[in-house]
């Protein structure tokens, strides 16, 4: 099987890096952040995986402890965004007090470009044991592409002389 290219090589999930070294700034930590209310510019990321097979897109967007009917799921202008709530246990429940809590809560909000031409008939969701799974039909196909030629327009370059001895 030839390699494909993959569309989203080298992405990085710099929006939501950024978010979190900015509660980090503003906070001092992310411990005192998590009791700060979180808005779409603060929500955190869920973790995501994007793989192609056959011609299919697969996104499976890992939502552990969320409830499937806090998840929206909507697709405009070539963007798939899923957001939604993730409900934060009782810190009193039974006299237990956190010693430590790394998994967020509140909002979340990932935001997908998906390739040209997909429409929302090709976008299919399910959810399961915590797992979004995201079939977009079609949109890993390989597609035609042009090369563009690049035109020069700078100065000219001069011959260089070779020094004299």
């Amino acid at each position: 099987m030839p390699d494909r290219r993959n569309p989203f090589e080298g992405v990085t999930d710099f929006v939501s890096e950024l978010s979190r070294l900015r509660t980090l700034g503003v906070h001092g930590s992310l411990e005192t952040a998590e009791a700060a209310e979180r808005t779409h510019a603060s929500a955190w990321v869920p973790s995501t995986d994007i793989l192609a097979r056959g011609d299919d897109l697969l996104i499976r967007i890992e939502l552990a402890g969320v409830d499937p009917e806090d998840v929206d799921l909507r697709f405009s202008h070539g963007v798939l965004t899923v957001s939604g709530a993730r409900h934060a246990e009782d810190d009193g429940e039974d006299g237990a007090t956190f010693l430590v809590r790394e998994r967020y809560y509140g909002e979340f909000r990932r935001a997908i470009t998906l390739p040209e031409n997909t429409t929302s008939d090709d976008i299919e969701a399910a959810f399961e044991d915590g797992l979004v799974t995201v079939t977009v039909t079609g949109a890993a196909a390989e597609s035609e592409s042009s090369r563009i030629e690049v035109a020069h327009r700078g100065r000219k370059t001069r011959a260089r002389r070779k020094p004299t001895s």
